[in-house]
């Protein structure tokens, strides 16, 4: 289980990625921030398990495809053993069939290769700060997936408290930003407010809409009509 951090203590980030160019990005993103610290590199799911039973680190990023096994096994192996270290996937695999076993098997995180155009660290800083990052077409996909339930439930009486606890112009901008995988920090800036404005926004957003996480916000305020 990783050790309880001081707040000046680095995060460490343990790698699993068989494609060396993009290991090495990875890599070199994670040791040019000061607050993290690459922990190890693994080049297959085999060399993986076998680091990863000595030791496990904060963040654990992981590619689903790999040569020798899947991902999956990586995933379901670190979450069982080591429940406090939190996984981000990044793939080339955005369809159904992989995202949902990733996040079902312990991933807390999903991003899409081709997506990443800024920085990994900031993901993996929303992750140990309690976030989920996704990529946009993931966070529709699982939005997808709960949808057909939700409907089943929707009735007049819950129209009638939607109408009620309509959300403010701000809250509404500020979970649009957070739909489209902003983070905290980066929707602060963007609006010239501080993140914790931005977290006393969204306190109100999940007692506005009796939801307990972003996920859940972003599905019933699209389920409203409000994004």
């Amino acid at each position: 289980m990783p050790m309880e951090k001081s707040p000046s203590m680095p995060l460490s980030v343990a790698i699993v990625e068989d494609e060396d160019d993009t290991r090495a990005w990875l890599a070199a993103s994670v040791v040019a921030h000061p607050e993290l610290h690459l922990a190890a590199e693994y080049a297959s799911g085999r060399e993986a398990l076998a680091g990863l039973a000595r030791e496990a680190p904060d963040v654990l990023l992981v590619d689903l495809g790999l040569q020798d096994m899947s991902g999956l096994e990586v995933i379901s192996f670190v979450a069982a053993r080591y429940p406090d270290c939190n996984i981000l996937v990044v793939s080339i695999f955005g369809d159904e069939e992989h995202v949902l076993p990733a996040l079902e098997a312990g991933a807390r995180g999903f991003l899409l290769k081709g997506t990443l155009t800024r920085d990994i660290t900031l993901d993996i800083r929303e992750l140990s700060n309690g976030g989920s990052p996704l990529s946009p077409i993931i966070a529709r996909q699982v939005l997808k997936r709960l949808r057909p339930a939700a409907d089943a439930g929707a009735g007049v009486a819950s129209e009638v408290a939607h109408a009620k606890d309509a959300l403010t112009s701000r809250e509404v901008e500020i979970l649009r930003m957070i739909a489209r995988g902003f983070s905290y920090a980066e929707t602060a800036e963007l609006l010239g407010i501080s993140v914790q404005t931005v977290h006393t926004h969204l306190k109100r957003i999940y007692r506005k809409l009796a939801v307990h996480s972003k996920t859940e916000a972003v599905y019933e305020a699209d389920q409203r009509n409000l994004l």
